[in-house]
């Protein structure tokens, strides 16, 4: 009896050690996501709500505040001509999010990337690689670069989003400046993108 009690309480114990290496394994990986994931699932505490139906686009989308400390000016500028498709939101000198109405174009982002390799000039690196969001670094590809002293440098590498939202069946662009940004602004921008909801009707 006593060995079938003993035989009992070590199995139980292996039971909860092989459950707790489990956990530690998925809480593990988790750890080694992508730190740009880990960023975005934050809430947005450091953001302030903007209602673009005063210009043309029924929606609300989140802006860094004051706290996020992007720049000299926190107030968002908008520059949109009535009845044009382009808008241009700036916050500070360091956040430029431009904006284009693609109508029911719904394979934007996929284009994007289709168009980025044909291009061939640059190495592109997916930081996030989703359907509807893309946030990428991208390096020029210098030819001579092997042979080239080391003193010499050859590293022209910029950061870029670009993403599809899509309010009352149109679908609405947004990216980034073509010169792109530093990572920090582009990661702010990403959670812009994300945040872009139809404005419900109260």
């Amino acid at each position: 009896m006593k060995k079938l009690f003993f035989w009992l309480v070590n199995k139980q114990i292996a039971l909860i050690f092989l459950i707790a290496l489990m956990f530690y394994s998925c809480n593990s990986n988790e750890n080694n996501s992508s730190d740009y994931e880990l960023d975005l699932l934050e809430e947005y505490y450091e953001f302030q709500g903007l209602d673009l139906t005063r210009y043309d686009i029924p929606a609300i989308i989140m802006l860094p505040d004051e706290t996020a400390n992007i720049g000299a000016s926190t107030k968002p500028e908008i520059l949109h001509r009535m009845d044009d498709f382009y808008w241009d939101i700036k916050v500070g000198a360091n956040f430029e999010l431009h904006i284009e109405d693609y109508g029911d174009n719904k394979d934007l982002v996929a284009n994007h990337k289709a168009k980025l390799k044909q291009i061939g000039l640059f190495e592109i690196n997916y930081l996030i690689d989703e359907k509807d969001l893309v946030l990428y670094e991208q390096k020029l590809i210098v030819k001579g670069e092997v042979n080239a002293p080391k003193s010499v440098g050859f590293e022209h590498k910029s950061y870029h989003v670009y993403g599809q939202r899509t309010i009352d069946d149109i679908t609405y662009e947004l990216r980034s400046r073509d010169a792109g940004h530093d990572e920090k602004y582009i990661q702010l921008m990403a959670k812009s993108i994300r945040s872009l909801k139809k404005k419900m009707n109260v």
